[in-house]
């Protein structure tokens, strides 16, 4: 559905890339996410890709069109939803969707049914001048269905966005995949990405670091561990700090709870006992032996495995945050 060859992006007539020497592949119904902080390249790399931007250096090919020449049947099947919202503030919401439905030469989906799934059917006839940003947003993200695209390109679809909508959001995004369609998300939120997405690109000044799944990402660079909470005697509870680590700290709150590494001592229990929350590697045998014996001797209150976050792995992968 994408190709990319040695997509290089300059806004200068220096060496100075927004994007360098990029190569990736999208597969017709896969969802795609590029990741990486402001500025990294993402929305360059979008940009041409759709169009916005024209192409320079390198070969790109979208919905099996060339984008060095692109035709206006291209559009017909594409679908882009802007993180800043640009809508027009003098039409209602209704009338912006009508206008923008006669821009194509497919058949489009209803606008009202489409403002019913954000939760915008109430204010269809008010002008989207007096919209909220989150309000414009949703009316900017449903814009981009209207034509029922092969291939949708969102750019940071929950941003600002209230939890219970933003989960709206994600599901319509995970229905539109389960029927086929192609997504490539640009985003430097990682849990989005990690819901939503069958691979992931790290992108970092300009440049594609690494490509792989979700999943594979953490089996490589993600530490296998098991967190537990379990009920201890006060002066065991402390042994069992010792035994993670040599030193605890004081709470910096004054709570008593203290805190280091791989272990933590909760509260009192008014028994004398104290819960502590401790980490075991599954793959040192030594704490694995050690996990063993606190599930036979101790009462457990709580036990999950721990897993990296693609934050984490991103910081480890590039050197970077997500700033």
């Amino acid at each position: 559905m994408v190709k990319v060859e040695g997509l290089y992006y300059s806004y200068t007539n220096d060496d100075k890339y927004a994007v360098k020497d990029i190569s990736f592949e999208i597969a017709e119904g896969e969802s795609f996410g590029l990741l990486g902080p402001s500025g990294a390249g993402k929305s360059t790399t979008q940009n041409i890709l759709t169009g916005l931007l024209p192409l320079k250096t390198g070969e790109v090919q979208v919905a099996g069109y060339d984008m060095h020449h692109p035709k206006r049947e291209m559009f017909n099947k594409l679908g882009v939803s802007f993180e800043q919202s640009n809508v027009y503030g003098k039409l209602t919401a209704l009338e912006n969707l009508e206008f923008y439905r006669k821009l194509f030469d497919v058949p489009t989906l209803d606008p009202m049914e489409l403002l019913t799934l954000v939760g915008l059917e109430q204010v269809a006839t008010k002008k989207a001048a007096t919209f909220s940003k989150g309000m414009k947003h949703r009316l900017t993200f449903v814009r981009s269905m209207l034509n029922q695209p092969i291939l949708w390109f969102l750019d940071e679809p929950t941003t600002g966005l209230d939890p219970a909508i933003a989960s709206v959001i994600k599901d319509i995004v995970k229905e539109k995949k389960e029927r086929g369609t192609t997504i490539f998300l640009t985003t430097h939120n990682m849990f989005l990405a990690d819901e939503l997405c069958d691979r992931v690109g790290f992108i970092v000044d300009g440049e594609l670091r690494l490509i792989d799944s979700p999943r594979n990402l953490k089996l490589k660079y993600g530490e296998k561990l098991v967190e537990v909470e379990y009920v201890e005697e006060a002066v065991k509870a402390n042994q069992a700090i010792a035994a993670a680590q040599p030193i605890v700290s004081d709470s910096a709150d004054g709570s008593g709870t203290g805190t280091v590494g791989r272990a933590t001592i909760g509260g009192g229990t008014g028994t004398g006992a104290h819960l502590v929350r401790r980490h075991f590697s599954l793959v040192d045998p030594v704490e694995v032996a050690a996990l063993q014996e606190v599930l036979a001797t101790r009462k457990i209150e709580t036990m999950h495995t721990k897993e990296a976050t693609l934050e984490e792995i991103f910081i480890k992968v590039t050197g970077r945050k997500l700033v």
